[in-house]
């Protein structure tokens, strides 16, 4: 099956079998390996990516799904020289990045909850990232380095 989709802001064309998940494609065929696979089944949000602005899980995501729509990737994150953007920064001010298996997962929910809610309550962060599993940090400093990012943006722009 052919595939067309916007992928991190650019233009992808790609043969892929109709039954391939959007994990798969990502992985296997464009190489990019910082989407994560964890657990296979939508538990644990390692796979996460944003799919037309909204947060999917891309293992339980067919390939075909995106056809014509825009996938941003944790690659699609950084910023044009390939830095850092400012939540993964705080992800790494804050210790929130340990053994790094769920962090794009985390970076992505942080991102699509401050697109929708750019003033969330430490509640509402708590519950953007709940599809998401973390062995690591205990969830405290994930839940800072979105707070600190979303005052931060707010200060930059005080009307989003």
């Amino acid at each position: 099956m052919k595939l067309q989709f916007n992928l991190n802001g650019c233009h992808v064309e790609i043969e892929a079998p109709a039954d391939t998940s959007l994990l798969s494609v990502l992985r296997d065929y464009l190489g990019l390996t910082g989407t994560k696979e964890g657990c296979g089944v939508g538990e644990c949000g390692t796979c996460s990516v944003l799919l037309d602005g909204r947060l999917v899980n891309s293992c339980l995501t067919l390939a075909a799904q995106a056809s014509g729509r825009q996938v941003v990737t944790i690659e699609g994150m950084s910023l044009p020289d390939g830095s850092p953007n400012d939540l993964q920064q705080a992800f790494i001010q804050y210790g929130a990045v340990q053994c790094g298996f769920c962090t794009p997962g985390m970076v992505l929910a942080g991102e699509a909850l401050l697109a929708s809610n750019s003033q969330p309550t430490r509640l509402e962060i708590r519950e953007a990232i709940a599809g998401n599993l973390c062995r690591c940090t205990g969830y405290q400093q994930i839940v800072d380095a979105i707070q600190s990012t979303a005052q931060k943006r707010q200060e930059v722009n005080p009307n989003a």
